[in-house]
């Protein structure tokens, strides 16, 4: 599990604040989404075939949970799960299951590696039941 945690403003001035949230010179993004979430809620449950994203947390509490496949089911035996909070940053790579539980209402922004089109996103999404 690839996270960032508590990304910081790296230039503070009187007109406010810039914070690098991706700047690793190697990812090629081809969506941005911001999706708001109510505690309580789930999403994902699924892995994506060849997409990626990184997940980062604007606002709010959510429990990150993510499984390696073994023939296309997720390996409960080796889940990870970690806590995110605001400032931090999560990649979901290709071919990993990957699940949300919101504990707080939660505002995140997911920087995607392929097109977001819900043609191309439901032929690259496989559900699967993790959480």
């Amino acid at each position: 599990m690839q996270i960032t945690r508590n990304i910081v403003p790296e230039f503070t001035d009187e007109r406010g604040s810039i914070t690098k949230i991706l700047d690793d010179g190697q990812t090629s993004i081809k969506s941005v989404l911001m999706i708001v979430s109510k505690a309580g809620s789930v999403r994902a449950n699924h892995y994506h075939k060849e997409d990626g994203h990184h997940v980062y947390m604007v606002s709010g509490k959510m429990e990150y949970i993510e499984a390696p496949l073994v023939e296309g089911q997720p390996d409960h035996s080796r889940e990870t799960r970690a806590e995110l909070t605001a400032g931090d940053l999560v990649f979901s790579p290709p071919m990993v299951a990957h699940a949300m539980r919101f504990i707080e209402d939660t505002t995140w922004v997911v920087l995607a590696l392929k097109s977001r089109s819900q043609e191309n996103y439901e032929q690259d999404t496989v559900r699967v039941k993790l959480v």
